[in-house]
């Protein structure tokens, strides 16, 4: 298992509640991205190629979120949260070329 799958695991685990409206936000937006995803596979707007891309990208969202948890004892800092609203506009961008790019899987 990674180390950051690891750190992730610890921290759900241990039931961080630290920066709690932060984290809803970042969770819930995570989650809305990979709900999209799912739209995309299941109507078949996205390729299994495109698919595991996003997918990829997703995960390496959630790694670098959780090394930041790690490195500040479970909160965000505003440049890490910032960050991550930077890296997750992009990753929907993504998604939206992905899902309206006229290819179906």
């Amino acid at each position: 298992m990674k180390l950051a799958t690891r750190i992730a695991a610890a921290l759900l685990g241990l039931g961080l509640v630290a920066g709690a409206a932060d984290a809803q936000t970042v969770d819930q937006r995570h989650y809305n991205q990979q709900e999209r995803i799912g739209a995309g596979v299941e109507s078949g707007r996205l390729t299994p190629h495109e698919t595991a891309r996003l997918e990829h990208q997703q995960a390496s969202i959630h790694h670098q979120e959780a090394r930041m948890r790690y490195r500040d004892g479970g909160r965000l800092t505003y440049r890490d949260r910032a960050i991550l609203r930077h890296r997750e506009n992009v990753a929907s961008n993504h998604i939206w070329r992905a899902k309206h790019n006229r290819r179906w899987g």
